[in-house]
């Protein structure tokens, strides 16, 4: 969550009567998390916002099911040459999971013709391709290439894409995700030493309620899937205020930190959930100290697993990937440089790298979708010839 918006019109105080025209009396709906104790957002709905018939099981994306488990290895999955069409909400394919994790790639070439409640999960997506707008009960979010998107638990939504390819990567998190409670001074504002701003945060714009013709609704919970029709259009908010909605932020807006010698990659944090952390890698002046490697140093992880999606430029420690290649490299053997990268990057100033690293507790298990798109060569490439 980020901070309280205040959109359209609304009533003087919370859990009053507020009458809309002719006086009919608003629905007021209240978004809670962890129960009434955490953050929330009240709407306010013309017409009654429960009112969706009983759920019966439909088709969703697939469920995470663990590959026969192989050996201890370096992986590199190349996600582009996976098929994910279908609509956007439901498109996505999963790679890699543990119980409270999906890391999934979707492909998306329809816009959705229902909408979608995760009830499940938050959802973040960053956009290697395409673009298109978020249309949320809580207004119209527009979204573009190298743009993360959040969606927050239980929020309805739907996507309308727009007419360039999509390629996203999913980040499908069973708790809670948001800013790192480091970056926040104690009244909850961003500090400002963190790596971005209030500023640079887009929240959804609300338009003038109107009548969608979509009366179909998806849920996902307890990770199946059910649809049920609605009696109107869920679109009839007039009004909103809180602190749970939908987000765009894009990655290039992230604001580096550089020191003299190497920084571990925690600088380079951007969101944070138990058991996961996201960072950025964006481009930037490299280590300023004239003896210093700008590459990164060999490293044992021993509580983590480190998975990274390459979006775009040079990534110094690296060597055959492209965009949409998501390296997985476990914990429990050492990871580091290609051969030759680490002596390659004396002298250096500058990277013009784009990428998104994730940092997971647990052991991640892959699935056969990850499997079908592995480079089989990448452990091996560690090697160097004597």
């Amino acid at each position: 969550m980020i901070e309280r918006q205040r959109q359209g019109d609304l009533p003087r105080k919370h859990h009053v009567a507020f009458q809309g025209t002719g006086g009919r009396l608003r629905h007021e709906h209240c978004i809670t998390r962890q129960g009434f104790d955490g953050p929330y957002t009240i709407a306010y709905h013309e017409r009654r916002p429960h009112q969706a018939g009983a759920g019966t099981p439909t088709r969703g994306f697939p469920a995470p099911e663990p590959a026969p488990a192989p050996g201890l290895a370096r992986r590199h999955y190349r996600s582009a040459g996976l098929s994910a069409a279908g609509f956007a909400s439901l498109s996505r394919l999963p790679l890699l999971f543990t119980s409270q994790l999906t890391v999934s790639v979707a492909r998306p070439d329809q816009s959705d013709t229902s909408y979608f409640v995760n009830g499940d999960a938050d959802d973040l997506y960053f956009v290697l391709e395409g673009g298109g707008v978020l249309r949320s009960v809580l207004g119209d979010l527009p979204f573009a290439q190298h743009d993360y998107l959040f969606v927050p638990k239980g929020i309805l939504h739907r996507f309308e894409l727009g007419s360039v390819p999509q390629h996203w990567l999913v980040v499908e998190s069973k708790t809670p995700l948001g800013i790192p409670p480091a970056f926040r001074n104690p009244l909850g504002q961003l500090r400002m030493d963190a790596p971005y701003s209030h500023r640079d945060f887009r929240a959804p714009v609300l338009a003038s309620p109107f009548d969608e013709r979509i009366r179909n609704l998806v849920v996902k919970r307890g990770d199946a899937f059910s649809e049920s029709a609605l009696t109107h259009s869920p679109f009839d908010v007039v009004g909103w205020d809180g602190a749970v909605y939908p987000f765009a932020f894009a990655i290039r807006d992230y604001q580096p930190r550089v020191g003299a010698v190497h920084l571990p990659p925690t600088v380079h944090t951007t969101f944070s959930a138990p058991g996961l952390l996201v960072s950025s890698f964006v481009p930037r002046p490299l280590d300023f100290a004239p003896d210093a490697v700008p590459c990164p140093y060999p490293h044992s992880s021993v509580d983590l697993d480190e998975l990274i999606f390459y979006a775009s430029g040079d990534f110094t420690s690296r060597r055959g990937i492209e965009p949409g290649s998501l390296s997985h490299h476990p914990a429990g053997i050492p990871h580091g440089p290609h051969p030759g990268a680490y002596e390659a990057s004396l002298g250096k100033t500058r990277t013009e790298e784009l990428a998104v690293m994730l940092d997971v507790e647990g052991a991640l298990q892959r699935t056969q979708f990850a499997v079908s798109v592995e480079d089989g060569e990448y452990h091996s490439s560690f090697f160097e010839a004597l």
